[in-house]
């Protein structure tokens, strides 16, 4: 967990949303702005290549845990190649 400067008097009462990353790697063209924009750096690129010759994004070892469901990667994704669902606590 991260230590901020400035921590919310009642943190410990809030719910952290978890989520489960879903990619389509064939819609994938490479862009890697879900890589760039994760907040929890959970994706990274992968070294494989679709049947477009581009890499596109996987879970990162380990992390997969970690993703919030801020949904960022699926809003800046202009192939519609990935989206989140969330997942109960």
């Amino acid at each position: 967990m991260r230590v901020f400067a400035r921590t919310p008097i009642d943190l410990a009462e809030q719910r952290v949303p978890r989520g489960r990353v879903y990619l389509i790697p064939e819609r994938c063209k490479g862009c890697k702005l879900c890589v760039v924009l994760c907040p929890r750096k959970v994706l990274q690129e992968s070294r494989e290549i679709n049947a477009k010759g581009y890499h596109f994004p996987e879970i990162v070892q380990g992390k997969g845990e970690e993703c919030v469901h801020c949904e960022f990667c699926a809003m800046v994704c202009p192939e519609f190649a990935i989206f989140t669902l969330e997942v109960p606590t």
